[in-house]
Parts: C-alpha cells; sequence; structure tokens
C-alpha cells in the first residue's frame, strides 16, 4: 500500500474511532429529525440527508423522520392557478389547498421511503392522521381564521413505537385531524416538537437553511455551538433573535423543558450536516441543551 493510500485509511480510522462515543452514548436512543428547507429541493442535499439518517440508523439509533413541503406545495399551487392568500404572513389554507397540501405532502412522503429502502432500510411513511397520530385543534393567527391550520393538542405516539419496535423507520408528514375527524395542515417544526416531546427523544434536529444561531445576527463570526435554554431566553429577551428563528427557537426551548435532552440546528445545505453534528467533536450547528446537561464535545 502506497503511503498516500495509507494515510487516508488511517485518516478513516481515526473518522470512526471519533464517532465511537457518541455510537455509544446514542445506541438505541430515539433521535427525530425534522426535515426541510433546501434540503428537501436540491436532488443531491436530498440524497445526502437520506443517507446521514440510513446510517443513523444502521449503527443502531432510532431517527424518525418528520417532513415539510411548504415550497413543493406553492409549486402546485402555482399550477392549477390558484392565488395564494395570506393572513398576518400566513397563507390561508382553504378546502381546495388543503386537498392539495395533503396530495404533495403525501407525494412526498413516498418518495422519502423510497429513497431510504433503496438504501436498505424499511421505512413507513404516514401522516398524522394515522393510528391517530396527531390531534389538532383549530388554528387562528391574532384571532384571524387562516383556514384549515390545525395546532397540535395531542400526540398518540403508539403507531411510532410500534414501528420503532419493528425495526421500521418512520416518515411523518405534518397532516392532523380535528375531534370532527376534519383534515389539517401543520407547521413541520411544531409537528417535529410535539412528537420529539411526547416520545421523550435524545435528540431533536432541525435542517435548516441557516448555519445555527448568532449571538449577533449580522456578524456570521458569532455562531453560537452551545447553547443552554437559560442563554437561549436572555437572546431572545435582548431582542437578539428574530424573523423565522424566533419561533424556532421558543420550539426547541419548549421541547427540551418537556424532556428532549438535545434539539440542534443544522444548515441542510451542507452535505451530511447530520454527521457532522453528531458525530465529530467540533460539530457544525447550534447544539441547544437543558441546564443538567453536561457540554456536549469531547475535549
Amino acid at each position: 500500500m502506497k503511503e498516500t493510500e495509507l494515510e487516508q485509511s488511517m485518516n478513516k480510522a481515526e473518522v470512526l474511532i471519533e464517532a465511537l462515543p457518541y455510537i455509544q452514548r446514542f445506541n438505541r436512543k430515539i433521535i427525530v429529525v425534522k426535515y426541510g428547507g433546501s434540503a428537501m429541493t436540491d436532488e443531491e442535499l436530498k440524497r445526502r440527508v437520506i443517507q446521514d439518517v440510513t446510517l443513523l440508523k444502521l449503527v443502531g439509533f432510532k431517527p424518525i423522520i418528520v417532513h415539510g413541503g411548504g415550497k413543493e406545495i406553492s409549486k402546485w399551487v402555482g399550477k392549477v392557478g390558484m392565488e395564494p392568500e395570506f393572513v398576518n404572513g400566513l397563507r390561508k389554507t382553504d378546502k381546495d389547498t388543503m386537498e392539495i397540501a395533503e396530495m404533495v405532502l403525501g407525494k412526498v412522503n413516498k418518495s422519502l421511503v423510497q429513497m431510504v429502502q433503496e438504501l436498505g432500510v424499511l421505512a413507513v411513511g404516514i401522516s398524522g392522521k394515522d393510528g391517530g397520530l396527531l390531534r389538532v385543534d383549530k388554528k387562528y393567527s391574532d384571532g384571524k381564521d387562516i383556514g384549515f391550520v390545525g395546532e397540535i393538542k395531542e400526540v398518540n405516539p403508539k403507531i411510532l413505537y410500534d414501528l420503532l419496535e419493528k425495526d421500521f423507520l418512520p416518515i411523518v408528514c405534518p397532516i392532523g385531524m380535528d375531534d370532527e375527524f376534519m383534515t389539517y395542515n401543520i407547521n413541520a417544526d411544531d409537528a417535529a416538537c410535539a412528537i420529539a416531546r411526547a416520545m421523550q427523544a435524545e435528540k431533536l434536529a432541525f435542517l435548516t437553511d441557516i448555519e445555527g444561531v448568532y449571538k449577533d445576527p449580522s456578524d456570521k463570526t458569532t455562531l453560537i455551538s452551545e447553547l443552554p435554554i437559560s442563554e437561549a431566553k436572555e437572546l431572545i429577551a435582548d431582542g437578539n433573535i428574530g424573523g423565522g428563528m424566533l419561533p424556532k427557537l421558543n420550539s426547541c426551548i419548549d421541547a427540551i423543558e418537556n424532556g428532549v435532552s438535545r434539539v440542534h440546528i443544522l444548515d441542510g445545505r451542507i452535505a451530511h450536516c447530520l454527521l457532522l453534528e453528531i458525530f465529530t467533536n467540533k460539530g457544525i450547528g447550534t447544539a441547544i441543551l437543558g441546564e443538567k446537561e453536561k457540554k456536549y464535545y469531547h475535549e
């Protein structure tokens, strides 16, 4: 073996050894991955995300994917000639839009199932309607009607436990029902948080279109690698968090306060971001920790 080939082999071995303590710690633990953003629209990124989640499954983790599909829904709404209507910046989901959303999310769901199974892992795609997984109330925006948009009031995770027990990888699309069995669209972040809480997940990972949480959003050098929830609350109170990050960070805090050990905010545009964050000493995104959690990274 040539010296350069030997060095390459040694580097690969060092990567595996670095990953070992993380594999040991999180073996048989539940990890919820919220999959959305650009990583869902770029075919190469999509393939790599699915490779990451499949690898987590094969090394002993218990991953659950919760996916969105907002950009795909918008595309199909435009294709049928419908004009989107917004209330307080939120898309109003009328009956016709709800039908399109359910159709599109179902299509996305089964495409992810197919990709996982191509890699040799059995997956099952479900919605929040299956097994009564997600029960909702109608959601309002500052008292205004935004149509068939649901707010989760109850999670029945039995179907997910059953699938995990039978060694399937569950893939969930965020559609639920109310007490009258009407169908509602659900924000995918909310769905992922609710499922992670209900299952007392060890980890919840958000794949987003940003690098993580910054102390100063205008300064990219201020990325925070580890963020206890007390400091996260301070950032919010100081007004340093805005835009789409504010509801996401509040969801992270809520998840940790309700039993999830760690929440990760990752840039899904980076190839293999899940593996880099979970299996390497430095990570690449922001890990949000409960106050009793030890520091994540090994020195």
